[in-house]
């Protein structure tokens, strides 16, 4: 293709991502630096990937696209955003309601997001085969070793702020990722400048001290690895500090600046189900394994299963300071599951210092 061709067809794949409700859009040559991988290796060499053993596995096609497919040439980075109507801690201050982090409480984002992906791929694919040209493609979202942060960077969508996250200029801290990766040599977006610079709000903000440095995580301390990723008991170091966080953490993402210029999200398969904005801990503790299904059905909180989602349940009903939920963590401590149990038992003892 001629430059001239690539950049009406790189025109027609940003208007056509639009039309689908995408919120930015950008692309890179298919190549990270060296630090990419140097910073992985790093983190995983210090344990601070926690029980997350695929990325100790597949270390050399996260830090490279040409790693993980070796025909990729080009990668298209898009970010839909899921910025919240309101506040988006206001649920911290009900502790005897469930947190749930804003970008669960509705459908799972990697269902969304891979849709409309694939309908993106494919209209490249016919437009290439309009033009004559062969074209291969890819799609990814968070669920595959590809380095969406620096990708998403390089093609101009952000910069990975210090909590570690992607920051926009228009969508804050509240951007959704995916990837197309191609075959075809597209034109680089150019990069858009733009920085944290002094702020430290975000490391301030953290429960637990997760970020210990400007851009440096121990997901091992985070919230949202505690009540996500890891399964088995939470250390007792960090129940105190969840506090009714029963799904993730946003408060890194919230206290972002930048977040004055998102506007609300479009997409309202990401607006907050009335349910899932402050759902009470007795009803979420009182869950079996098919009510759980069931009322998760098409949520993404549906992946960890109802013991590791308990479990969380009955950390937050121990922080929540309110005796009149003893008798739900008591209902639990003969729970068939040995980790929910215990939650059971350690909230059972927070409570019950209280009347004592």
């Amino acid at each position: 293709m001629t430059p001239a061709t690539s950049a009406r067809l790189v025109e027609r794949l940003r208007e056509k991502a639009d039309a689908l409700g995408f919120d930015d859009f950008g692309i890179c040559e298919a190549q990270l630096g060296p630090d990419v991988a140097s910073y992985l290796q790093e983190f995983v060499e210090a344990g601070h990937h926690g029980t997350m053993s695929w990325l100790a596995e597949r270390m050399e096609q996260r830090a490279s696209p040409t790693g993980l497919w070796p025909e990729v040439r080009s990668v298209i980075a898009l970010g839909l955003s899921y910025a919240p109507e309101d506040d988006a801690l206001a649920t911290l201050d009900k502790p005897d309601c469930g947190n749930i982090s804003v970008s669960a409480r509705n459908r799972d984002y990697h269902d969304i997001i891979k849709g409309r992906l694939k309908h993106l791929a494919q209209f490249l694919v016919a437009e290439a085969r309009r033009l004559d040209t062969a074209c291969e493609v890819k799609v990814f979202v968070d669920t595959a070793p590809v380095a969406e942060k620096p990708l998403a960077e390089k093609a101009g969508l952000g910069w990975q702020g210090k909590h570690t996250n992607l920051v926009s200029r228009n969508e804050g801290s509240w951007l959704l990722l995916g990837e197309i990766y191609t075959t075809l040599l597209l034109p680089p977006t150019p990069h858009r400048a733009g920085s944290c610079g002094t702020c430290t709000r975000c490391i301030t903000a953290c429960p637990t001290q997760a970020i210990t440095a400007p851009c440096q995580l121990d997901a091992r301390r985070c919230v949202s690895y505690l009540t996500i990723e890891h399964d088995g008991p939470i250390p007792e170091s960090f129940r105190k500090a969840i506090g009714n966080r029963i799904y993730g953490c946003d408060d890194c993402l919230a206290v972002c600046p930048w977040n004055r210029f998102a506007a609300t999200a479009r997409e309202m398969k990401l607006h907050p189900r009335p349910d899932l904005i402050a759902p009470r801990l007795a009803d979420l503790a009182a869950l079996d394994d098919p009510g759980f299904r069931k009322q998760f059905s098409g949520s993404p909180i549906k992946r960890i299963g109802r013991n590791r989602f308990v479990r969380n349940v009955l950390i937050a009903i121990g922080n929540s300071g309110d005796p009149r939920l003893l008798p739900v963590a008591k209902a639990r401590q003969i729970d068939a599951d040995p980790v929910v149990a215990e939650a059971a038992a350690w909230a059972c003892g927070q409570l019950e210092a209280l009347l004592s």
